[in-house]
């Protein structure tokens, strides 16, 4: 290729449909991309990027030197300063929940680690850089207070619930409702009326993502969820093997039919690796959701193993250590990953048009 003249205007344009992860839009247009400077063979210039793609920042840069090396090659560097972008989220639904993404993770069945993973997600996306939030919509049986050592009441200021704080992060849960081994007897309306309450009366401020841990099966904490906002999608969490994967496909299924958008499965208890001799024991089985995925045209998002420190991280309230455990955190890390890029892909395909705020 021919190198091609270099200036301002030349960067500029050879940028002009480079998109922002967040949005599918053109970074140029919205100011992200701005300070354009070249020098000989150097560029310079500034990329703003908003949280809600923090786990995905150094991609999106080495997307940009890339596209400009490609179309300059007597390109000898490109220096980007990459800065933070505000943009705020708008109200959603009817329950106007300030939020850019809300993601529920569910199961078919319950023991697949469902709330594991979905703490684990929150707390992945919330040390990248983003602003997250997890609710427990697991009436039932939740279990997010305990993973993360948290029990107080949350207090109600001003007409609003203010969640409980875990290093940064508001959690909601009725967990936090209802005395420790005190069962919760409702009816479908009760459910909902609580699902309702925890939207929208809590101050949950300004987040990227919401996390919500479902109930397992395929009850109609889901048909709630879709009547009282627009979800971006869910996550399923299952094992690897085929009974386990039946269930799976029924909470596929179920998502599907409330218009719910599946964004991936995960793989959890993937393989054991003995600690002792270093061979991998595949308990229980290894593989199957990769599969699965594949057959019901579902991205998969990674794996997870059977490691003894998650569980005894859990059990003690410290699900956010699992992230400073080197045989963890990778594994952890790139779920996220996975899941920000796959949303970020989606924007880029399919743009959405910018909302205006409801007067």
């Amino acid at each position: 290729m021919a190198d091609g003249q270099l200036d301002t205007t030349t960067v500029q344009s050879a940028l002009k449909d480079f998109q922002d992860p967040e949005t599918g839009r053109s970074a140029v247009q919205l100011e992200q991309i701005r300070d354009i400077q070249v020098k000989g063979n150097e560029v310079s210039l500034t990329l703003g990027l908003t949280t809600w793609s923090a786990p995905i920042w150094n991609d999106v840069e080495t997307q940009l030197k890339e596209r400009l090396q490609g179309q300059f090659p007597q390109l000898t560097a490109v220096n980007v300063n990459r800065v933070v972008h505000e943009r705020a989220p708008q109200p959603l639904g009817e329950i106007g929940v300030r939020v850019k993404s809300v993601i529920a993770v569910g199961s078919g069945k319950g023991g697949v680690g469902k709330s594991t993973m979905s703490a684990s997600i929150a707390v992945g996306l919330k040390r990248a850089g983003a602003k997250v939030g997890l609710m427990d919509a697991d009436v039932y049986g939740p279990s997010i207070p305990h993973l993360f050592g948290v029990s107080e009441r949350p207090q109600v200021v001003d007409n609003k619930i203010q969640p409980v704080d875990a290093d940064g992060m508001p959690l909601m849960s009725m967990g936090f409702m209802v005395p420790p081994g005190e069962a919760v007897v409702w009816r479908g309306p009760m459910l909902h009326g609580a699902i309702t309450q925890f939207l929208r009366d809590t101050r949950w401020g300004e987040l990227d993502y919401l996390i919500i841990d479902m109930p397992p099966g395929t009850g109609d904490i889901a048909l709630t969820l879709s009547q009282l906002l627009p979800l971006t999608g869910a996550v399923v969490v299952c094992t690897p093997q085929e009974v386990a994967l039946l269930d799976a496909v029924k909470a596929i299924a179920m998502f599907r039919k409330v218009n719910i958008n599946v964004l991936g499965m995960v793989e959890n208890m993937s393989g054991f690796l003995c600690p002792d001799c270093g061979k991998r024991y595949d308990i229980f089985g290894s593989g199957g959701a990769r599969a699965k995925a594949s057959e019901l045209d579902v991205p998969f998002l990674g794996e997870v193993p059977i490691n003894m420190a998650i569980r005894e991280l859990g059990d003690a309230g410290k699900t956010s250590a699992s992230f400073d455990d080197p045989a963890l955190a990778p594994t952890l890390d790139a779920i996220c990953h996975q899941l920000v890029s796959n949303l970020a892909n989606s924007a880029a395909a399919a743009p959405p048009m910018p909302q205006l705020p409801v007067l």
